[in-house]
């Protein structure tokens, strides 16, 4: 005589998978895998390719694709146009970030001040530069430092003064720099102004009651509460300003102080559009990305407990 073991009787059912939160996540999964996946792994593919010429090179198989193992690497770590072009955007970049870190900061903190005026037009103001497109932004800020078309140089010129070359050898980083934090600002400043507007107000009033200035209240209370929204725009300006492409390739024309390799994302694009070796600049590709996460996810260690220490309480 069998005894049915199943809690009062009833015989257990096996219950079919739950389909559906797949069914949703599918288009996502397959788009991120066609967009961002499988270029990536052809990118790592042609990496370790080169093209063997026989002879001339002009018959039918003349050409043929072989693989190369790290001799595109290799070749990428000791080109010295790559890291003369990864210093100039190091210097770049360290014009760059705190410039506009700090002046979103600023922006973000001043709107949020009580006696502020004109507020709203003021975040329309600074957002609006970020909503223009960076060739378009480009253009528009070498017109105005080109000194025969620029409005600034004629107005100097009329009280016999001479205007600086913005675009010489000494200042264009300056200038690269300028359109980057003109650009920039407003996007920063409206994800710290969010998270500034995210603080319970009874905080600010509980300060001011105790006695704390407008000052004191910002630098003791706001900053430290949007530190991981700072951090967020710290990592998202880094990734950016290491990837920097437009504006140098805009200016290009108007300029002989920028190269064709003037950055690594300069070089790459010669590599492979105007010298045809997509395998050298499939190679140079992978180090950029490489480069890129591990200074990324560096800085995310190195602020990590002063950023997330409170959440993994």
């Amino acid at each position: 005589m069998s005894v049915d073991a199943t809690p009062a009787g009833r015989s257990r059912k096996r219950t079919a998978p739950n389909l559906v939160p797949y069914v949703f996540l599918a288009p996502a999964v397959v788009l991120f895998t066609l967009v961002l996946l499988v270029p990536i792994g052809y990118t790592a593919y042609l990496s370790f390719r080169k093209v063997k010429v026989s002879g001339l090179g002009l018959g039918k198989g003349s050409r043929k694709e072989i693989f190369a193992g790290l001799d595109n690497y290799q070749a990428t770590f000791t080109d010295p146009e790559l890291w003369a072009g990864a210093l100039r955007v190091l210097g770049y970049g360290a014009i760059l970030l705190p410039a506009m870190l700090l002046s979103a900061l600023l922006f973000a903190l001043l709107l949020d001040a009580p006696r502020t005026r004109f507020a709203r037009f003021g975040r329309i103001a600074i957002f609006l530069p970020y909503a223009v497109p960076s060739v378009v932004a480009s253009l528009l800020w070498g017109f105005l430092y080109l000194p025969a078309v620029s409005p600034l140089h004629y107005v100097l010129e009329r009280f016999g003064v001479e205007g600086p070359d913005l675009l010489g050898q000494g200042s264009i980083v300056g200038a690269l720099a300028n359109i980057g934090v003109w650009g920039g600002v407003g996007f920063n400043m409206i994800v710290i102004y969010t998270s500034l507007r995210a603080i319970p107000r009874e905080l600010f009033e509980s300060a001011r009651i105790d006695g704390c200035s407008e000052w004191q209240i910002a630098w003791r209370i706001k900053i430290p509460l949007v530190t991981p929204a700072l951090i967020m725009t710290t990592v998202f300006s880094l990734i950016a300003t290491l990837q920097v492409f437009t504006e140098p390739t805009t200016l290009a024309p108007m300029t002989n102080s920028l190269s064709s390799t003037w950055t690594p994302l300069m070089k790459i694009y010669r590599d492979a559009f105007v010298r045809n070796d997509l395998y050298s600049a499939a190679a140079t590709s992978i180090v950029i990305a490489g480069i890129t996460l591990i200074l990324s996810f560096g800085f995310l260690r190195a602020v990590q407990n002063r950023a997330f220490g409170s959440e993994d309480q």
